[in-house]
């Protein structure tokens, strides 16, 4: 797989990574390793309102214009930002691809953040603030993040304050950008049926000039981690509860076996434990999932239900005897073999999608400078035993290192 990419690093530091594909659409984009825990204490929420302000207007458009450079040929401009990244990226016809290359290009480094349109803007994201604020079952990820990496900026909450976004200008986004978007920290990716001398040339023509920078801020590692217990009256219908604990980082070698192991327990699929536990054999949740998001140098793995306040005490006791299982029963081979072929064809199907796809291979060069294919993950696969499964679960899952929060 990875020698079907082609790779360039401009002069800047800028790298390109291009995954040829036979479809008519192309995908490209910029990932830059910039996100909220980059935050200075007064910047709440500055990395996010740089992502929405980059549509803002640019050395040579206005805003109209950046919004019509793409959708007038049919094709979408996207964005998104993390606590680790920001990506900017764009899905044309494979004819258009210059097009999308020159705009992602030209928002990322040549916006200018109109101090009139910050103000809009603003009030565009306090209206997404207080969305999120009215959907409980999406605002506690936010708050149980708070609690388990409390002290930290991989605590903070993405979309910020919406009194302090009030207070930005011009100027603090630029400093922000300034102190931030290096370029040895920066990927352009593309996938799609372009040959990659032409993308050579438009990378050298549109990203060869960006001055080069290289930044000296490091990522501070989270504070001790202490398991930390909570309930917040939220008065609604419905409870709404997260456990968790801190978990592995990007290079920690057991993050395959995690991922397997909370695939198992609560992933997708309508066979996961905590699906036939709560829901079918219960019938007690509606919304039941375990999620694993690993950081650089960290990692949160959190277990989501909501039920109605008269069963959530069952529903924790329910959970609690699920993750027991998980640190005392040992897999058998055929439990564990049906665990990694199911895991391995979500993967597959996942990959179906080359917008995801394309975002992954920016993420993935953005970290680690190579692409993993899927049969790289099935190699690592094979390794991991019963034993392994055990060992991680013991870890991550012991009861006294949980933390939790309820909404009820």
């Amino acid at each position: 797989m990875d020698e079907l990419i082609n790779t360039l690093t401009l002069r800047n530091g800028i790298r390109v990574v291009h995954k040829p594909d036979a479809s008519p659409v192309s995908y490209c984009g910029i990932a830059i390793n910039v996100g909220t825990r980059d935050e200075a204490e007064e910047e709440s929420g500055m990395a996010h309102f740089i992502e929405h302000m980059l549509f803002k207007g640019t050395e040579k458009r206005k805003s109209w214009h950046i919004l019509n450079r793409l959708e007038n040929v049919g094709g979408e401009l996207n964005a998104y930002t993390t606590k680790e990244e920001t990506f900017v990226y764009a899905t044309v016809l494979s004819v258009d691809f210059e097009r999308a290359m020159e705009l992602c290009a030209d928002i990322v480094f040549h916006s200018t953040f109109p101090q009139n349109e910050i103000e809009k803007e603003v009030d565009v994201i306090v209206d997404e603030i207080n969305s999120y604020n009215d959907t409980p079952s999406e605002l506690i990820f936010d708050d149980f993040e708070d609690l388990v990496f409390m002290g930290s900026s991989l605590g903070r909450n993405i979309l910020g304050d919406a009194d302090k976004l009030r207070t930005y200008r011009t100027s603090d986004a630029l400093r922000f950008i300034k102190r931030n978007y290096a370029t040895d920290q920066i990927i352009f990716f593309s996938l799609g049926n372009v040959p990659f001398k032409k993308i050579e040339k438009w990378a050298e023509r549109y990203l060869g000039d960006v001055p080069a920078m290289h930044t000296e801020n490091a990522r501070v590692e989270p504070c001790l981690y202490l398991p930390q217990s909570k309930v917040i009256d939220k008065n609604t219908y419905q409870a709404h509860v997260v456990y968790g604990n801190r978990a592995y980082g990007l290079s920690d070698e057991r993050r395959l076996t995690l991922y397997l192991l909370n695939n198992i327990l609560g992933g997708p699929g309508m066979n996961s434990r905590l699906n036939v536990a709560l829901r079918e054999r219960s019938g007690i949740a509606y919304n039941v999932e375990s999620n694993y998001t690993s950081y650089s140098d960290s990692g949160i793995v959190s277990i989501y239900f909501g039920t109605d306040v008269k069963n959530m005490e069952k529903s924790c006791h329910i959970v609690l005897d699920e993750l027991k299982k998980l640190r005392t029963h040992r897999f058998t081979d055929l439990q564990l073999s049906k665990a990694k072929k199911q895991l391995i064809c979500q993967l597959a199907i996942s990959q179906e999608s080359k917008e995801s796809l394309s975002l992954n291979l920016g993420k993935s060069f953005l970290y680690f400078d190579k692409f993993e294919s899927l049969e790289d993950i099935c190699r690592s696969l094979d390794g991991i035993t019963p034993t392994s499964l055990l060992e991680v679960a013991n870890e991550i899952f012991a009861e006294g290192s949980l933390s939790v929060l309820k909404y009820q």
